[in-house]
């Protein structure tokens, strides 16, 4: 959760949340109940008149399993081998199906039902499945969308609406008979509704969807360690997906949101001005004096050695040669790009030489007064790169360490941030400090002449006075101020 009361994401084994039979639409419960067991109000768990009618069809004419049933077979998590298994599960299925009538009210094993059913894109239940399929609360759904989901539950994979749009319209007008026939909806209502095409608002949940995922899954880890040590001090034991608990943090949502559009916007600006400068090279984003042919094949050569799909072919067996073939073989993919994911037609060697050829992004930013993280930004994308340069990236500090020269050349000699300072070139001798050579430092915009305040020049970074400190007090103190503000590197 964030400061300001955002639900970043939730970690989870199985994308479930509950849904009570109030919180469900009634157009959900009536398409439920039309389709899948008319006569659900009236049985106690085995309807009489359905199992006859489905031995007697052989299964052709509809099922004989009611909605109790069928909840009562979501308990079992193997399915059946053999015609022996299956008949002890249905002898199975039928007790607890009896046993649920006398524990619950039709109510409630209706949104038991809803509640443990697969929607696919772990979508586990009915909230999680009218999110993902049109981001709204199951008590908003209306009609023509209830009958989207209630006609999954005949086969999900079958009647995806994502995959199968026209199939899984189909399954819904179905439903749509199914409540005329049961007094549920006018046969005007049921001709209207057909007219309309499925419409999906699809949001898939996943830990790599969202805001600020590189930091989620950083927090992942963190809250693995804090429960361990918990768990060794208290003696309770929690379980990170099932225990319940709330971890606020020191993310603003609105600066994360902001933060990661600038970083799309800014680096797809930079990438396409980089595509423009590579465009007629021969070697992409590569370029060497000598042998580049020999370099950039190496480089490749590592790059595929390090894929899932080269380490998998491997361990089947596949030889150097079949693996070359594959790698150098066009498939349909989906790659990442700046402007959105682009499906298209490349080798995965082809594909390797094209992410070699994007920029990496790392952006944090952190509130001075008090090290609070307010933004987090890992990567151009989690879903495709999960090295997080903000946690994992090592690189070389730059201009952000000269607060710490600053800091070190007031305290130890008393400067005031007004203190006007020349801005001319300054260099520390070879041999000063350890140096190998002179070091002339020049500033970034390469102008020089008059004076400038501590202030001024630390606002705009300018090297010429950095250097200038450096040479008043010298690295120790720097190291000391820096150590002593919790740089341990």
């Amino acid at each position: 959760i964030t400061e300001d009361g955002e639900v970043l994401g939730t970690f989870y084994r199985e994308n479930r949340t509950t849904a009570s039979f109030d919180e469900i639409s009634p157009f959900l419960i009536s398409a439920l109940v039309a389709t899948e067991d008319e006569r659900f109000f009236r049985h106690s768990g085995i309807d009489a008149r359905a199992l006859a009618r489905a031995v007697y069809g052989l299964g052709n004419r509809g099922g004989g399993s009611t909605l109790t049933q069928q909840l009562a077979k979501m308990q079992f998590n193997d399915p059946a081998r053999n015609i022996v298994q299956r008949i002890g599960q249905k002898l199975g299925e039928w007790i607890i199906a009896a046993q649920l009538e006398r524990l619950y009210t039709k109510e409630e094993i209706i949104a038991l039902y809803l509640n443990q059913f697969d929607f696919l894109y772990q979508a586990v239940g009915i909230n999680s499945a009218a999110r993902v399929y049109f981001n709204k609360k199951p008590i908003d759904l209306r009609v023509e969308e209830a009958a989207v989901l209630v006609s999954m539950a005949k086969n999900p994979s079958l009647y995806n609406p994502r995959r199968y749009p026209e199939r899984a319209k189909q399954r819904r007008d179905q439903v749509f008979v199914q409540m005329v026939k049961n007094g549920m909806m006018s046969e005007a209502e049921k001709d209207s509704l057909q007219e309309l095409p499925i419409q999906l608002e699809f949001r898939p949940q996943s830990h790599t969807a969202g805001l600020a995922p590189y930091f989620r899954e950083y927090l992942r880890g963190y809250m693995k360690d804090w429960i361990k040590t918990y768990e060794k001090q208290t003696g309770n034991d929690i379980d990170l997906y099932t225990g319940g608990l709330k971890i606020y943090t020191t993310i603003n949502a609105e600066m994360q949101q902001n933060a990661e559009e600038a970083v799309n916007e800014h680096m797809g600006n930079l990438q396409r001005i980089f595509n423009i400068i590579k465009k007629d090279r021969k070697y992409g984003p590569y370029y060497f004096d000598t042998d580049p042919a020999g370099k950039v094949r190496k480089i490749l050569d590592q790059a595929m050695r390090r894929t899932q799909r080269y380490r998998g072919l491997k361990k089947n067996g596949a030889s150097a040669d079949s693996i070359r073939t594959v790698f150098n073989t066009s498939i349909p993919m989906t790659v990442f790009s700046w402007e959105g994911d682009r499906d298209t037609v490349l080798s995965p060697m082809d594909s390797i030489m094209y992410y070699k050829g994007l920029y990496q992004v790392g952006m944090m930013s952190m509130e001075p007064q008090t090290g609070y993280v307010k933004a987090w930004v890992g990567g151009n994308d989690y879903q495709y790169f999960k090295y997080d340069h903000v946690k994992q990236g090592k690189r070389q500090v730059g201009s952000t360490f000269k607060p710490f020269v600053y800091a070190s050349a007031i305290i130890e000699k008393n400067y005031s941030p007004c203190m006007q300072v020349p801005n001319a070139k300054i260099c520390i001798e070879k041999g000063e400090y350890g140096l190998m050579e002179d070091w002339c430092p020049s500033n970034s915009d390469d102008e020089y002449g008059g004076t400038r305040s501590l202030k001024d020049a630390l606002a705009n970074s300018m090297n010429t006075v950095t250097t200038f400190l450096m040479k008043q007090i010298g690295p120790r103190p720097v190291i000391k101020m820096a150590r002593e503000m919790g740089i341990t590197s």
